[in-house]
């Protein structure tokens, strides 16, 4: 992975803006790269990607799938996500496969950027898409608050330039759990792309530029999302209805909550307990089952300061404060 963002740093910050602005003086348009040019840097910047283990798919101009639906002149909607064998399907076209991905450029030779596609093992992408608009919209100040207000750090990422004077932010999700694509739900300027999502690659370029690795992150791996920015990010709703917390209240809902918990697996320990917490919060049962509640996680083995970042973000969500577990067993 950092061998694939080195490569694709070079080629993307040595690749000037497009422009198609009437305006543009003669010598710069004797020197724009063709359409054939930025079309044949995608498809080398798509090659290194998927060789790393990236699904790709062409993307046009304005970062849109490249290849139209087959299914577009079809009277009724068609509910096909590649099953037909035919491309045209978007982000559920992306491949690592290296033949497939040419395949896929070479019915789509308009194309000058490429998609990643989000979710996909083996990295289980998750972009966070920060956008910054003068002068109310800066989703870099609005994630950082966000991870202060929360009690999270930021790790280190790989770390994409867009042409508008945003960012991308790589990061890896577990294997058994589902990140939904959200736009502005965190914050303003905070775009979320998970499952069924995708990201424009660095190296694809755009009327208003390219898209380029931050020249500090270019050796970095995606970092893992941090456990409390899952928890945001990721619903924890039960998996099995039968099995789920009931909605009603006394011991038996304190007790289904704690069994919830207890029963996580890797990979939504976080989740789950952020899910039952915020049932806890908002049915009025902090008094009964914080410290119970806090030994069962404790039991998974989350450690302590993950179970109170946790229980911190499961409070500020519902709006309560957060008390901890001595306060809540003595009544203050």
């Amino acid at each position: 992975m950092a061998a694939s963002a080195r490569r694709t740093t070079a080629a993307a910050q040595s690749t000037p803006p497009s422009t198609t602005r009437d305006t543009t003086s003669h010598s710069a348009r004797d020197t724009a790269p063709s359409t054939a040019q930025l079309a044949a840097l995608a498809l080398a910047h798509a090659l290194t990607a998927a060789e790393h283990g990236l699904p790709v798919f062409p993307l046009s101009r304005s970062k849109l799938p490249a290849l139209r639906s087959p299914h577009r002149g079809e009277h009724r909607p068609v509910p096909c996500r590649g099953e037909c064998g035919l491309p045209g399907h978007g982000v559920y076209d992306a491949t690592t496969d290296p033949e497939a991905v040419r395949a896929l450029f070479a019915a789509a030779p308009w194309a000058t950027g490429y998609g990643i596609a989000c979710g996909r093992a083996p990295h289980r992408l998750i972009g966070v898409d920060l956008d910054v608009k003068e002068p109310d919209t800066d989703g870099v100040a609005a994630l950082d608050a966000l991870a202060r207000r929360h009690g999270f750090a930021l790790p280190r990422t790989v770390t994409v330039l867009t042409p508008g004077g945003g960012r991308h932010l790589w990061l890896t999700g577990p294997p058994d759990t589902v990140v939904p694509n959200s736009a502005g739900r965190l914050a303003p300027g905070i775009d979320i792309r998970g499952a069924g999502g995708y990201l424009a690659g660095p190296g694809s370029t755009t009327p208003r530029g390219a898209y380029r690795l931050a020249p500090d992150t270019a050796d970095l791996p995606p970092a893992p999302c941090p456990p409390w920015l899952l928890a945001l990010l990721a619903p924890a709703p039960p998996p099995d209805p039968a099995r789920a917390p009931s909605r009603a209240r006394g011991p038996h809902r304190a007790q289904a909550l704690l069994d919830f918990v207890a029963a996580s697996p890797r990979g939504q320990r976080n989740t789950r307990l952020f899910w039952a917490a915020c049932r806890m919060y908002e049915n009025g049962l902090t008094d009964r089952l914080l410290a119970p509640l806090t030994t069962a996680a404790l039991a998974t083995g989350l450690t302590g300061p993950e179970i109170d970042a946790t229980l911190a973000s499961a409070a500020s969500i519902t709006g309560l404060r957060p008390q901890s577990p001595e306060n809540a067993n003595s009544g203050h």
